[in-house]
């Protein structure tokens, strides 16, 4: 299977690029970046500084920012180059034209805001947790670098934690807090009312604790990413199964079996 990579020369895409590379079953072809001369890689790879210059390959893998993502995914997938990204930022109306663009290349692609396994259960235990708490809140912490916030993780598991309340009859959830002595203490409120902290410091690479509170006790889910190669696992089952797969897949969950 030939893959490219897009976004070649930040930290993640370097990790792809290891990890394709030790892959036997995949060949790594190509990798795009705005500076093709900073993309580390064997020299028999492909150093190109736009996917116009891209030639056959079966999958790209995406690790760039969602202001780049929402104009090259919907192109590669209309060349009908199957795509696996973890671009987080991306609105609700970027990902329906991704998927319009999946279904006019006739192939697939898969977006995650999280490609570690252990995060992606996070994911699903929080939502099977909320509707037995009555308060939940989401604290994210990611490296110093990172340009959004709150993480695209938090975002998609505040929604879940908002969906399993709601198909369980649960109202959205009250902040109590009558003063915020500091605008912003509180933290951002996200879907269903739950309340979302970001932490950026050097030092840290993917972090999120989901507390959820209820009468004389709490529990506290956690996962930790230490290295970026906690990702890999899932980067490379969505590679692996994406050629099979049809129009737009949302995030790794499904490919859990």
């Amino acid at each position: 299977m030939r893959i490219a990579v897009l976004g070649a020369s930040g930290k993640m895409g370097r990790a792809v690029i290891e990890a394709v590379e030790a892959a036997p079953d995949l060949e790594l072809v190509a990798a795009i970046d705005q500076d093709p001369r900073s993309i580390p890689g064997p020299a028999t790879m492909q150093r190109l500084s736009t996917i116009e210059e891209l030639g056959e390959v079966d999958v790209v893998v995406d690790f760039t920012v969602a202001s780049a993502a929402r104009v090259s995914l919907p192109q590669l997938l209309r060349r009908n180059i199957a795509v696996v990204s973890g671009t987080t930022g991306l609105s609700e109306v970027d990902l329906l034209e991704i998927e319009k663009a999946s279904s006019e290349g006739n192939c697939a692609a898969v977006v995650a805001a999280n490609f570690a396994i252990g995060a992606v259960l996070l994911m699903k235990f929080a939502e099977m947790a909320a509707p037995y708490f009555s308060a939940v809140e989401i604290i994210e912490l990611h490296h110093d670098e990172k340009k959004d916030a709150p993480s695209g993780t938090a975002m998609v598991t505040a929604e879940r934690i908002a969906r399993g309340r709601s198909e369980a009859g649960m109202p959205g959830i009250v902040d109590p807090t009558e003063h915020e002595v500091l605008g912003g203490a509180r933290g951002a409120v996200g879907p269903g009312g739950v309340h979302l902290h970001s932490v950026r410091l050097p030092g840290f690479v993917a972090h999120e604790e989901v507390i959820l509170g209820d009468q004389g006790q709490s529990l506290t889910l956690r996962h930790d990413s230490m290295d970026r190669s906690s990702f890999m696992a899932g980067v490379l089952l969505a590679v692996r199964n994406v050629g099979g797969m049809h129009g737009l897949t949302r995030g790794i969950e499904s490919l859990l079996t």
